[in-house]
């Protein structure tokens, strides 16, 4: 695991953006989904999807960084191994305290980012749709990405010298709005809207085309008719 003063770096010195992509411990994260594939596999798939998440984030070369803000070693490890950067969650006080602690490491180490919040559970992530999203976001102090069903939200952005200023949970596309930032309302985004939190949005990612990381664990052990 890399220390807490080194930033990982995309390859692609062009890329400009810093994104901060949260993470609960996994034997916390993804409690919805155990229902569709059991209690065990659960933990394992949370992790799947982040490193499909992060893996396709650092192969768009929009992205200078991924750093991922998460209090498990496990999770840390792996997402490390991929290039990602890990920072501890010690505000631990939700996912938007996180963000904002992901954000402000960020800034104290390259005071001129542009950061995006990338949700963890986006394992069907293209980095050519992600790339469209940051070249559409940069046009605006603050910009974000609806999920699938047009109620929450998989990204936010700011740029540089703008504050984040995440409410991420449950309606938060309207609250979004509401604080200002721009929906972005492109098409042909659907690996970035496509978030899991339950089997049928699990199914869907499938169909879309999951990472390995998740196809691997996933297909076959999906209960049909058990989404």
């Amino acid at each position: 695991m890399r220390t807490e003063g080194e930033i990982v770096t995309n390859t692609d010195p062009a890329g400009p953006w810093s994104l901060v992509v949260p993470l609960k411990p996994l034997a916390l994260a993804k409690s919805r989904l155990a229902r569709a594939v059991g209690g065990d596999l659960r933990p394992r798939l949370a992790l799947a999807f982040a490193q499909d998440t992060v893996s396709a984030a650092l192969s768009c070369r929009a992205v200078r960084d991924v750093v991922v803000v998460t209090d498990d070693p496990v999770a840390g490890a792996a997402l490390a191994a991929l290039g990602a950067h890990t920072v501890a969650d010690t505000p631990a006080a939700g996912l938007d305290a996180a963000l904002e602690h992901g954000a402000r490491w960020v800034r104290a180490r390259r005071g001129g980012a542009a950061v995006a919040a990338l949700n963890a559970d986006l394992p069907a992530l293209r980095s050519g749709e992600l790339a469209r999203v940051l070249e559409f976001a940069a046009a605006f102090p603050r910009a974000f990405v609806s999920d699938a069903q047009g109620i929450g939200t998989t990204f936010l952005s700011a740029a540089p010298g703008v504050e984040l200023r995440p409410a991420f949970g449950g309606a938060s596309r309207a609250r979004h709005l509401a604080s200002g930032a721009v929906e972005v309302a492109l098409p042909g985004l659907d690996s970035v809207r496509r978030d899991v939190d339950t089997g049928d949005d699990l199914e869907a990612a499938l169909a879309l085309g999951a990472g390995r990381f998740t196809a691997g664990l996933a297909a076959p052990v999906l209960p049909a008719g058990d989404r």
